[in-house]
Order: structure tokens, then C-alpha cells, then sequence
């Protein structure tokens, strides 16, 4: 099978984006490695692989471009990321075709990314000077003490970012830190350097100053740790597994790590749920991207007395699914992303069909379509002694489940190791909200399977439980990027006891002061 490549995408542009790539100026030829097409299984290019040397290399440029950097006002740093928003909206087409050339998404799924990564921008670039300006706190003594909190950045960020979203997530995380006064070193996922690697080029033409964003490619087994022992802080988002690995290097070097991990997550269909609505966000929530997103849904929970209908009109819908491999915007799903993928996806459904499960649609691949091409399948009879009922499967297959009242439905939910993302959907949305609040998990969407609280980002994302630490959006994502500093000036007598001083004296002076302030509202 062959596949024709869109105009924009052609060897110069390949070429140029390779380029961009923190390699040592006078390394020899480095290793490569190939990038394959998802959707045909075809070779793209090359793509060199960094070594440690390089590492080095890159690492000792940001810091050097990040001292500049970090003297800037904020206000002009976050300037420079609306340009950077206008770039990714006006050039979004050749974004959508490199990051479908890249995943084998649809593109209507691809437009998410750029959606958001326009989101992040511009939220930052307007809300960050003023979370990173110094704040007033109360001192020790009114108007004797003025203390006051600093927020200057960390240094150096490292990100470690997956193939499934390979825009947002190489990115929207990167633009706090690099607002806050940082440099970043960001390793993409191997399968899609060439995202990045078009987003660092369109940074530069933003205005970001040379050296300050380093993009290094290679296989994470061999540029995780040494990137991890040259940073100041680290961003990841992948499986459990391999945050728990980071979690403990990280914690060796006694830096900060942000990690959003995997998901088992759960959406509720309540029985007064408008039908139509729940039906049609079960399918964004279960297929979007095919099902490759750590906050889609994996488990879907149906009270009983809606069961029925709404399990007819989701199969119905599920199975009249458009699944395409191409660059159009016709498609409704396309490719996983890989052999191993396909392969991790066939054992669970399988599995789960050994073991008595029924497939009320798809349980097949579809070769015909492209070699990494699963049908979106809907699985009814799903019990704990198979794979999929714990397991995150990370792609086109959900879990039927009915319940009987709502407190079986949140004790079910919450029955996992995972706690990532959660949908809701009622009519009534004070018990939605009620509802949402007792399930387990960082954001719970009421009515809307998980855009409306990914969206938000003035609010915090990320995990509970075995989902990860950290969070992502709002202020949050941006102050752990940078260190809480309180500068206190003490003014017309100190608050510490003088050497050589009446000690009696100075303890009925303290006494008396610390319960007058106890008299004072507001003062603790």
C-alpha cells in the first residue's frame, strides 16, 4: 500500500525540520533511525539519533541562552507566545498533515491539538506575567515586616513527551516553563519527532531566542536518564510503569517531576441522561483518536433502566463509524499507531472473548485499511478475570457495564487502580456536580466526556492514584516550574532576640505583642 504524501509535506521541508534537531555542530554522521507511516506501514525518513555527547551539548546551550532569558520581564516573555499562537493557527495545515503523517489519527482528532496548543498560548501569554509577579504576604508584625514571595524559574526542564498527541504534549507544557524563565530540552516520542520539530521551527520564527528550546531525538531508553541527570525539573507523560521508573531517578536528584500517566476512566450514564447526547459523547469519549488518549473512555456504566436503548443506538452509531486512512476530514477514526499497539488491543479483546465476553461491534483488525487499523468495538460481559476489565487497552475498545443506583455506579468507578478523567451525564447538573465530586479522579466531566475540563485550562489537569503527580494548566502548571522564594524586610526592630540583651524584657515584649495580634481579624 502506498501512500500520497499532501504538497506540503515534501523533502525540504523534511530536511529543514531534520535540521532543527540538537546535534553537536562538529559530531560525525550520527545513527538514525526510521520513521514509519501508520497509516501504510512505509518508511517517511530517516531520522538521526542524538547521543550523549549531544545531550551534553544541548544542555549546556539552554542553560547558557536561559541566563539571558530569565532577565527578561515576564511581560515580554509571554509576549512572543501570541505570535507563537498566530503562527499555529495560520500554518495549522501542514501541522495537521505532519502530526496525521505521524499517528495515523483522523483529522478532525489532529485539530484537536491545535485547538488546544492556540488555548494554552494564549491563556498563558495573558495570565502568566501576573501569577509570577511578586505577591504581598502578611509578615511577621504588621507594618514592621514586609514579606513578600518570589517566583523565580527552576533553570532547566526537561519534557518526555508520548506519540498520541504529539503537538499538545510537546508543547502546551513547555510554554509555562518557558514563560516562567526556563530553557527546556524536550525528547519526543520516536514514532513523531517531526510535530515537534515543525513546532520548535515555528518558536524560532516567534521570536524565541536561539538555544533556549532544544529538541533531541532518540529512544528514551537511552536519552531518559541522561537527560533526567541535566535538568532541573522533569515533565512526563506516558504509562505507569515508566513514571514510576522517573519518579525514582527524580527523586534521587531531589528535582521536581510532573508526571500524567495512564487511565482506566469511567463514564456514568445516569437515568434521567438525555440519550441522544450520552450516546453520541460515549463515542467521542471511547474513538477519539482512536481510543489513544489517556482521558478517554475506557469503561462505559449505564443505569439498568436505560440499558436497552442506549446500548442499541451506541452499537448502531459505533458500527456506522467512518474509519479511513487519507489527509481528508472525512474520516471518524484512524489508525493506532503502531504493531505493538494493534497487538496489545487484539490480546486484551481477545482475551476477554475467551473468557465469555461478547463483541456487540468490531473485535477485529482491518488489515484491508492499513496494517495498525482496529475496528472501534464495544464489549458487553466484561468480568475482573479478564485483562480489559483492569488494564488500560489504550485504544478503539470499551466496557459495557449496567448499575441500579448511583452510589453502585461511583463505588465501580472508583474500583481502580487509576483515577485520571470521568464523565457524568444527568439532566439534573446540581446532582451531576454531586455525583462528580465522590468519584476519584482529577477531572470529572458533567455532560461532556472529557473536553470541557481538558479545555479549561485556568483550572489544574492530571491525576489521582496510580494516574500520576503534578498538574498541568492554570496556575498551577505554571508556578512548578519555578521556586517559592520569600524575601523578608524587617523594619525598626528586629523580630529575633540581640545577643547581650535583657532576656526577661524581651520576652514580656514578645508575649504582649504575639496576644495583641490575636485580637486582630485577619491576622494568624
Amino acid at each position: 500500500m502506498s501512500m500520497t504524501l499532501p504538497e506540503r509535506l515534501d523533502a525540504k521541508l523534511f530536511s529543514d525540520l531534520l535540521a532543527r534537531i540538537a546535534l553537536r555542530p562538529d559530531a560525525a554522521s550520527p545513527e538514525t533511525a526510521p520513521l514509519i507511516a501508520p497509516f501504510t506501514g512505509e518508511k517517511i525518513i530517516d531520522v538521526p539519533t542524538c547521543a550523549l555527547a549531544d545531550v551534553t551539548h544541548a544542555a549546556e546551550e539552554a542553560h547558557l541562552a536561559q541566563k539571558a532569558w530569565r532577565a527578561l520581564p515576564a511581560k515580554r516573555r509571554a509576549k512572543l507566545f501570541l505570535r507563537f499562537h498566530d503562527l499555529v493557527l495560520d500554518r495549522q495545515e501542514t501541522l495537521l498533515d505532519l502530526i496525521q503523517l505521524e499517528t495515523g489519527k483522523a483529522r478532525r482528532h489532529a485539530f484537536e491539538e491545535v485547538l488546544d496548543t492556540a488555548i494554552c498560548s494564549r491563556y498563558y501569554a495573558h495570565a502568566a506575567p501576573r501569577m509570577l509577579a511578586s505577591e504581598s504576604r502578611q509578615g511577621a508584625f504588621p507594618v514592621l515586616t514586609k514579606a513578600s514571595v518570589l517566583h523565580p524559574p527552576l533553570g532547566l526542564v526537561g519534557f518526555i513527551t508520548p506519540w498520541n498527541y504529539p503537538l499538545s504534549l510537546a508543547i502546551t507544557d513547555a510554554i509555562p516553563a518557558l514563560i516562567a524563565g526556563n530553557a527546556v530540552l524536550l525528547k519526543p516520542d520516536q514514532q513523531t519527532p517531526l510535530t515537534a520539530l515543525f513546532a520548535a521551527r515555528l518558536l524560532d520564527e516567534a521570536g524565541l531566542p536561539p538555544g533556549l528550546f532544544q529538541v533531541l531525538t532518540g529512544p528514551g531508553r537511552t536519552l531518559g536518564e541522561p537527560i533526567l541527570d541535566r535538568v532541573d525539573a522533569i515533565s512526563f507523560t506516558g504509562s505507569t510503569a515508566t513514571g514510576r521508573i522517573i519518579a525514582r531517578q527524580a527523586g534521587e536528584r531531589l528535582i521536581g517531576a510532573s508526571l500524567e500517566l495512564g487511565g482506566k476512566n469511567a463514564m456514568l450514564v445516569c437515568e434521567d441522561a438525555d440519550l441522544d447526547r450520552a450516546v453520541r459523547a460515549a463515542i467521542v469519549g471511547a474513538f477519539t483518536n482512536s481510543g489513544q488518549l489517556c482521558i478517554s473512555i475506557e469503561r462505559l456504566f449505564v443505569h439498568r433502566a436505560l440499558a436497552d436503548a442506549f446500548i442499541e443506538r451506541f452499537v448502531n452509531q459505533v458500527r456506522a463509524l467512518r474509519i479511513d486512512a487519507g489527509f481528508g476530514d472525512e474520516a471518524d477514526m484512524g489508525s493506532l499507531v503502531n504493531a505493538a499497539q494493534l497487538a496489545k488491543v487484539e490480546r486484551h479483546v481477545r482475551d476477554a472473548l475467551a473468557k465469555g465476553a461478547q463483541a456487540l461491534a468490531g473485535g477485529r483488525a482491518r488489515p484491508d485499511l492499513g496494517p495498525y487499523f482496529y475496528e472501534p468495538t464495544v464489549l458487553d460481559g466484561v468480568t475482573d478475570a479478564m485483562e480489559i476489565f483492569s488494564e488500560e487497552t489504550f485504544g478503539p475498545v470499551v466496557s459495557l457495564y449496567r448499575f441500579d443506583s448511583e452510589a453502585e455506579a461511583v463505588e465501580r468507578a472508583n474500583a481502580s487502580a487509576y483515577g485520571l478523567n470521568a464523565s457524568v451525564w444527568t439532566r439534573d447538573t446540581k446532582r451531576g456536580f454531586e455525583l462528580a465530586r465522590r468519584i476519584e479522579a482529577g477531572t470529572v466531566n458533567v455532560n461532556e466526556p472529557y473536553a470541557a475540563a481538558w479545555a479549561s485550562v485556568d483550572a489544574p489537569m492530571g491525576g489521582f492514584k496510580t494516574s500520576g503527580l503534578g498538574r498541568r494548566h492554570g496556575r498551577e502548571g505554571l508556578l512548578k516550574y519555578t521556586q517559592a522564594q520569600t524575601v523578608a524586610v524587617q523594619r525598626f526592630m528586629p523580630v529575633s532576640q540581640t545577643p547581650g540583651g535583657d532576656g526577661a524584657a524581651y520576652r514580656k515584649r514578645m508575649t504582649d505583642a504575639v496576644r495583641a495580634l490575636r485580637r486582630l481579624p485577619g491576622v494568624d
